[in-house]
């Protein structure tokens, strides 16, 4: 059980015990003591005053001598602030925890809970190549996956392939009339750009024929519908979902070509699926439940033979679910997609892990499925999170002014080598040695960078700033973590006898923020964070880092003294560990 769980019990009970009232932790607040008082914990009195009929500094004398009394192997003393109680807790529990949890390299983690949750994250589309973006979504959702795992949960890892529509073939009809038959390989390139290359050809293509046709004296307007190669794009489309073999054909290979990409770059940032679907695949689902919804009268069909449902009344709109030539929508097919992972795997919650630009798509795809009555519409929930940006502005795609994703982790191993040799500590590491720090500190730095921030914040990814050793970066935790490796392996073993002394202030407050970690893992997992953890790694490490410039482990006053700290920075190291590990991110044992 947590300190501040203890803290909450004994203040429940020395309450009901000496004013007869019950009591739960709602009816009080438990903060950290603020670094100007003397304290650990502060009871904040002021909510029990109406209650109790008493001051704040009466309550606070009263419990203060009860919580001591009744706890004295928890508290040591109190005083009170102007309402607020402050609680020393004693040197000996900081101890006691210490000793017991250092080595533990699972502290924090729970027992399984039979809960079953899936995380849908990712959602390429196979007209181009991952970029920064894709970045954020694969590094947010992955996390928040493994956090839930550490949190108890049985999680399965789900992605949704955008593989059909006008979108795609757009590559494929770029590739027709420019590519002379060429091929990734026969091109070096990785295939996911090849593909994507085309698409950025396909716009440029259009846009010249735009404007000839607006030269001839054409509006806008209808250049935009009848510039040929648009017009190709849409037959290309009709004659896919007529299934005719050549197109059929050219479709499966380049979306081969864009998956073999896929894969190269997933397996280079650390992210995998259990399961994944493809539009081509789904696209079609959702219609009976369509009809399901004409028969409850949810839905309502207009004369033009279109399916809608009203959602004026809940502040919405109306929206299609079925076009007028008994085609779906992406609601519709969202709809079926949901039904599907419900049936396969009677999963108790369906995260999506999608931008904020959908907010409003996924709001109503929960809305429709609640008044549909569907088992799983309470479980959908739509994990927001906000765009990220260059120092240069937004990206577009169609004109190829994204930030790749391979590029940028090529510009992090690179800017990772180029920092690390101008601290010169590494002169002794073999070459092979090199490629794997570059490439643990440049994917490091640019993880943690990315989910530092919360969710629901847009952000601006500066590669520069994301990989300073001294700053509220990853590779700084990453340095401590190998500072704390450079100190154990300069000793051969840690004993693990009690120490029955007094802590150093600062030692113990190391072990103070060490306590927090299970508390910390639970609430980013509350609150589908993982910028909770990365706040939180920082703050150790920090802490870790005052510390060790202040107190020596290997020349330590005396040999108690000596495995005290040395126990302190095994603990430190682990949790570190295990933290960034949640993030998604390795700890190099040596920098």
């Amino acid at each position: 059980m947590s300190i501040v769980k203890q803290i909450q019990s004994a203040v429940i009970n020395a309450l009901s015990t000496s004013y007869h009232i019950p009591f739960t932790e709602k009816d009080f607040q438990i903060n950290q003591t603020k670094p100007e008082f003397e304290g650990d914990y502060t009871i904040v009195l002021f909510s029990l005053v109406k209650s109790l009929k008493k001051s704040p500094e009466e309550i606070g004398n009263e419990l203060g001598k009860t919580l001591i009394n009744n706890n004295p192997q928890l508290f040591t003393s109190y005083n009170i602030i102007k309402g607020f109680l402050n609680l020393v807790v004693d040197d000996q529990y900081w101890i006691a925890l210490l000793q017991k949890n250092h080595n533990d390299i699972c502290f924090g983690k729970q027992a399984m809970n039979g809960k079953k949750v899936m995380v849908e994250y990712s959602s390429p589309n196979t007209n181009k190549p991952l970029h920064l973006g894709h970045l954020r979504n694969n590094f947010l959702g992955w996390s928040v996956a493994e956090i839930l795992k550490a949190n108890g949960y049985q999680v399965l890892k789900s992605c949704i392939v955008n593989d059909r529509g006008i979108h795609i073939c757009k590559s494929m009809i770029a590739w027709q009339l420019f590519a002379n038959g060429a091929t990734p390989e026969s091109t070096n390139q990785k295939g996911d750009h090849f593909v994507g290359d085309y698409y950025v050809r396909f716009n440029d293509e259009y846009k010249k024929q735009i404007a000839q046709l607006k030269d001839g004296g054409m509006k806008e307007a209808d250049a935009e519908k009848n510039a040929p190669i648009m017009l190709q794009t849409q037959q290309m489309l009709q004659d896919w979902e007529a299934g005719k073999p050549e197109v059929m054909e050219l479709w499966k290979t380049m979306n081969s070509w864009v998956y073999d990409g896929f894969d190269i770059t997933y397996n280079r940032i650390g992210s995998n699926f259990d399961r994944t679907y493809f539009e081509s695949n789904t696209y079609l689902l959702g219609k009976d439940i369509v009809q399901e919804g004409l028969d409850k009268k949810v839905f309502y069909k207009k004369e033009d033979g279109s399916v809608w449902i009203d959602l004026t009344a809940d502040g919405l709109d109306e929206k299609l679910v079925l076009r007028k030539d008994g085609t779906s929508v992406y609601m519709t097919q969202d709809i079926g997609l949901a039904k599907q992972k419900y049936d396969e795997y009677k999963i108790d919650q369906s995260i999506y892990v999608i931008g904020d630009e959908q907010n409003y798509h996924m709001k109503v795809l929960k809305l429709i499925a609640q008044k549909l009555e569907l088992p799983y519409a309470d479980d959908i929930y739509h994990l927001s999170y906000g765009m990220v940006e260059l120092p240069t502005g937004k990206m577009k795609s169609r004109e190829g002014t994204v930030v790749d994703a391979d590029d940028l982790v090529d510009e992090m191993i690179n800017t990772a080598r180029h920092h690390t040799e101008a601290l010169g500590k590494v002169k002794d590491f073999t070459s092979e040695e090199l490629v794997s720090l570059y490439d643990v500190i440049g994917l490091g730095a640019m993880k943690f960078y990315l989910l530092r921030v919360d969710p629901k914040k847009k952000m601006i990814f500066n590669p520069e700033e994301s990989i300073d050793f001294h700053g509220f970066t990853g590779p700084f935790i990453q340095y401590t973590f190998a500072r704390i490796k450079s100190i154990l392996r300069k000793e051969k073993s840690v004993s693990t006898g009690a120490y029955s002394g007094n802590l150093l202030p600062l030692e113990k407050q190391v072990v103070f923020v060490a306590e927090q970690f299970p508390n910390i893992i639970t609430d980013a997992a509350k609150e589908l964070n993982p910028s909770v953890i990365a706040n939180y790694l920082f703050l150790l490490a920090k802490t870790f880092n005052s510390f060790y410039s202040e107190h020596s482990i290997s020349n330590a006053e005396t040999s108690h003294k000596k495995d005290l700290r040395l126990q302190i920075a095994v603990m430190t190291s682990n949790i570190l560990q295990s933290g960034m590990k949640l993030l998604g991110i390795s700890v190099p044992e040596r920098m």
